[in-house]
């Protein structure tokens, strides 16, 4: 059976897909991974026990994908070499190339394999796990140390006679043995946003400074990324499993949102800890990149460099909040929840002000905007999501109240990746074809290369092209 993240493989051009790829292989770059401490167990206790604990060909170790319950190719697929979907298992080998020693370098750390500040993200053996570094990003740094539940978990694998609910309650067991529920999209958001957004653990954290001498910006769309790495095919199988029916499946516009609502209730909750500061200065990896690294022109006549954007009541010339996020919730707000979608508004304005006022401010405004966030992503978890869902929602994130605001590269980046999961979401949904959606393949591709360049980023030219991929999903109404 062809799957949601095969079939947007298929039908999406690689070439639509470097920068992504790229974002996906750079935050494998900056960190530096030590030889492993001598412990095993997580902060909970529970033991991790590596990658070849799953790599048998009887579990996930298969040359090919023909398993009678799951594909049991899964190890294949996440060692793929070049493509998204190996990113993870490549993530300890990029350390020896040649932009991770000058990185290093600039940094001061010495021997980046020795450095603390990047072993979270790196390694399932980088905070404090003995399992192998060279295993990169393994199993457990996403499902979870499989101590408690490995023995459980192998037991289940295409054993049953009558699969049904028998394997339903195999996985609560595993579930309830320590096995993260990433069917769930709140768990599987909290999961990856912290290496793919920051948290407050030591070396999951890409600062301003970290960036500035040469990781790549962070960047992050949970069903999209999801997507690109998954390794599992969502059959009835997995329906059972994962939701207790053989049609249960990912509900991607559902995914979508809960992502957007968890990376800035993340990013909020950083800014009001500690690593809202370094020093002196504010820390600038929560403002927005490009609205200080613009050209700067020295001459009689005047260059404007920036455009007005109507959701920052920020004075000219102040570095506003990195609002990627905020934006596309905005717009996803309006068809969960109209009352909070008011309130999130309000909320952002005065969150915005208050960072022109001073950090006291702007910290008790990150907090109730925090709360309006959280509401929404609770809001987001409890409902299910339609192909019909789907296009409201592409007409949201287009609305000119959401796009007046697409002034800056991060932002129109996520609108291009939110637009395309929906597209996706629509055909996985059975509101569109496979077919029709390849048709508008070429709107889709012209705005992810509007985004593509940083450097060649202008505004005016992305809101044309993001215009005309909007009115091509339009007319598949």
């Amino acid at each position: 059976m062809t799957t949601h993240a095969e079939k947007k493989r298929r039908d999406r051009p690689w070439s639509a897909f470097a920068a992504l790829a790229m974002m996906l292989l750079a935050l494998a770059i900056a960190a530096i991974i030590a030889a492993p401490p001598a412990r095993s167990q997580g902060e909970g206790g529970a033991r991790y026990t590596g990658v070849a604990s799953c790599a048998g060909s009887t579990c996930h170790g298969r040359m090919e994908g023909d398993g009678t319950v799951v594909r049991q190719d899964e190890l294949m697929k996440w060692q793929e070499p070049s493509t998204p979907g190996g990113a993870h298992s490549r993530a300890w080998a990029v350390l020896g190339n040649s932009r991770s020693q000058f990185i290093a370098r600039n940094l001061g750390i010495g021997d980046p394999a020795k450095a603390q500040m990047c072993l979270g993200c790196h390694s399932t053996a980088g905070t404090a796990r003995a399992v192998p570094a060279e295993d990169g990003v393994g199993c457990e740094s996403c499902h979870g140390p499989a101590g408690g539940w490995i023995a459980s978990h192998y037991a289940g694998v295409g054993t049953n006679a009558n699969p049904d609910a028998e394997m339903r309650q195999k996985h609560l067991a595993n579930l309830s043995a320590g096995l993260k529920k990433l069917e769930d999209p709140v768990v599987r958001a909290g999961v990856c946003v912290d290496c793919h957004f920051g948290s407050a653990g030591e070396g999951q954290f890409v600062t301003h400074r970290i960036m500035a001498a040469g990781h790549p910006r962070i960047a992050f769309e949970l069903d999209l990324f999801s997507s690109l790495q998954a390794h599992h095919q969502e059959d009835a199988d997995y329906g059972w499993r994962k939701f207790g029916s053989p049609t249960g499946r990912t509900d991607h516009v559902q995914m979508w949102a809960v992502g957007q609502a968890t990376a800035i209730e993340r990013s909020l909750a950083l800014f009001q800890s500690k690593r809202g500061t370094e020093g002196m200065f504010p820390e600038f990896y929560f403002l927005d990149c490009h609205s200080c690294h613009r050209r700067i022109f020295d001459q009689a006549k005047p260059v404007k460099t920036s455009m007005d954007n109507p959701g920052r009541a920020i004075p000219e010339g102040m570095p506003p909040y990195n609002d990627e996020n905020l934006i596309m919730l905005a717009a996803a707000a309006r068809l969960a929840s109209p009352a909070l979608a008011d309130q999130l508004a309000a909320r952002t304005v005065a969150f915005h002000k208050a960072m022109a006022t001073d950090r006291a401010s702007a910290v008790s405004a990150a907090s109730q905007l925090s709360q309006t966030v959280a509401a929404l992503k609770s809001s987001f978890a409890s409902r299910g999501f339609s192909g019909t869902d789907a296009f409201a929602m592409v007409d949201a994130i287009a609305a000119k109240a959401i796009s007046d605001r697409f002034t800056d590269y991060s932002g129109s980046q996520q609108a291009v990746m939110g637009v395309d999961t929906l597209l996706n979401a629509m055909v996985s949904s059975g509101r569109i074809t496979i077919g029709a959606a390849a048709g508008i393949r070429g709107d889709i591709d012209r705005a992810y290369a509007a985004v593509k360049d940083p450097n060649a980023y202008k505004p005016a030219d992305f809101q044309g092209s993001f215009g005309s991929a909007v009115r091509a999903i339009r007319a598949l109404r």
